[in-house]
């Protein structure tokens, strides 16, 4: 890279003393490299291929005899004039293959006549001026040692070699996003594709690999579960940061910047999803995310906010008080907000059902409001058993999958099984009297009941209140 940086500036010399501007260029050229040299230091750690050459052992298994299945990179956004939003890969791509880069195509055909054709990777060809602009970007020999997957070949090869196999397969196996609170408004790089494969292959039988990929990422690996609690670390880090920085005349904006702050030197990709900095009412939005008013004496602050590492996510919710101490109200809200996230991580078990799960918090939560006298215990007696009365104050579910994508592709009708990573997030919100709590931890499910991927991150009230008055 060096070298390269010297030949640029020796190209350009000769201009220098009677074109100053291209001085200027030299040094943006320097520094775009050298940026682009920080960002390959600075991005999570190489995940060992491993990983991925297992989850695409228990894929193929899924498989029906002959079957060839193909896996799409998301798309790149345009955000405004010539710029993109950041690149989020695909997650199931990067289940099976490891590679986070855009263009990127994996095909997968167990019994291809030719070997040479049975797991292939697709990857953008750089060059010189990608180098220059972009930056890094994977080779084949790169590719092959963080995937596995040892045929590599440029994008323009694709159609080529897909047109020489395709004709012996009998099932072809495609992928959508199925995520069941997803919405269809603009046609993904998977439709597009699955819209042209068909138009040219009208014959062939035709699959979805989705029921698939939930079936697998349902369960979490052991080198899963790592990456997941790198994620839930770092954001303790976070939260410990605004522990300490936290007082009264911050503003909501200034929680979030010490948050990505410590994501990034801790080298996340940063965040999980937009976080929630909420003080006083603003905690009644669920999601909140304007975080721009001033913290105010006698405030509580609800914030929601995880980091993403090497794609994979957590998801964590604190409540804490602006001025260092909860008031007496505050704190028996947020203690019964506690007790019930206490008896809901006591149930949370494998064979459990979302439905009896749901249904049991209810019932405490329900116990809950009532002793906080927000909830008349006649009204809840002759309640619809239909629309709770509980639902004016804790209006969302208690726990989702969480992993590659913070909501994770699961099945939500099949009861918990071992290796599921679950939040557990209940809340109470009440508007008038101005302040909402919601307290929000990662579970891992085991045979012998769950383990707290965030035990280690401040919780008790009297432990917030400690940390946040030593601070000063």
């Amino acid at each position: 890279m060096c070298s390269k940086i010297k030949q640029i500036f020796i190209s350009h010399n000769r201009y220098t003393n009677t074109v100053p501007i291209l001085t200027y260029f030299r040094i943006w050229i320097y520094l775009t490299l050298f940026a682009n040299i920080v960002s390959l230091i600075m991005k999570y750690e190489d995940i060992e291929n491993k990983l991925f050459i297992e989850n695409r052992i228990k894929f193929r298994k899924l498989l029906n005899n002959n079957s060839l299945a193909i896996f799409q990179s998301n798309d790149e956004f345009p955000k405004s004039g010539d710029q993109d939003f950041p690149f989020k890969q695909n997650a199931d791509l990067f289940y099976l293959s490891g590679i986070d880069q855009e263009k990127t195509i994996l095909l997968i055909y167990p019994d291809c006549p030719n070997p040479m054709y049975r797991e292939v990777l697709f990857l953008r060809q750089t060059s010189d001026q990608i180098k220059v602009w972009e930056g890094h970007k994977f080779t084949k020999l790169s590719a092959q040692k963080a995937s596995g997957i040892q045929t590599v070949y440029w994008l323009e090869d694709f159609e080529a070699i897909l047109h020489s196999i395709i004709a012996y397969a009998d099932f072809i196996y495609l992928n959508i996003n199925e995520n069941v609170t997803s919405a269809y408004t603009i046609p993904s790089r998977d439709i597009r594709f699955i819209e042209h494969l068909k138009s040219k292959y009208p014959l062939h039988h035709y699959e979805r690999a989705a029921p698939l990929m939930r079936q697998l990422r349902d369960t979490k690996s052991h080198e899963e579960v790592q990456l997941i609690q790198k994620a839930c670390d770092i954001t303790r880090d976070a939260f410990l940061r605004v522990l300490r920085f936290t007082r009264p005349g911050v503003t909501e904006y200034e929680i979030e910047a010490e948050i990505i702050h410590e994501f990034i030197r801790k080298r996340a990709t940063g965040h999980a999803y937009p976080p929630i900095i909420a003080s006083g009412k603003n905690a009644n939005i669920l999601h909140y995310g304007d975080n721009n008013q001033i913290c105010a004496a006698g405030e509580l602050i609800l914030m929601d906010f995880g980091a993403e590492y090497a794609n994979y996510n957590a998801d964590m919710s604190r409540t804490i008080p602006v001025s260092g101490r909860f008031t007496p109200r505050q704190k028996d809200v947020y203690n019964a907000v506690l007790y019930v996230m206490k008896e809901a991580k006591t149930m949370l078990k494998p064979g459990l059902t979302a439905k009896d799960y749901n249904l049991e918090i209810g019932e405490i939560m329900t116990a809950q409001l009532v002793g906080l006298n927000l909830l008349d215990l006649k009204d809840v007696k002759a309640q619809n058993p239909a629309y709770p009365l509980y639902k004016k104050y804790f209006m969302h579910g208690i726990s989702h999958h969480l992993g590659l994508d913070v909501h994770d592709f699961a099945n939500r009708y099949i009861p918990f099984s071992e290796g599921n990573v679950l939040t557990c997030e209940p809340g109470i919100y009440i508007p008038e009297e101005g302040f909402g709590i919601r307290l929000e931890n990662n579970l891992l499910l085991t045979s012998d009941g769950n383990i707290d991927l965030m035990a280690n991150i401040p919780l008790e009230a009297e432990e917030i209140e400690e940390m946040m008055n030593s601070a000063y």
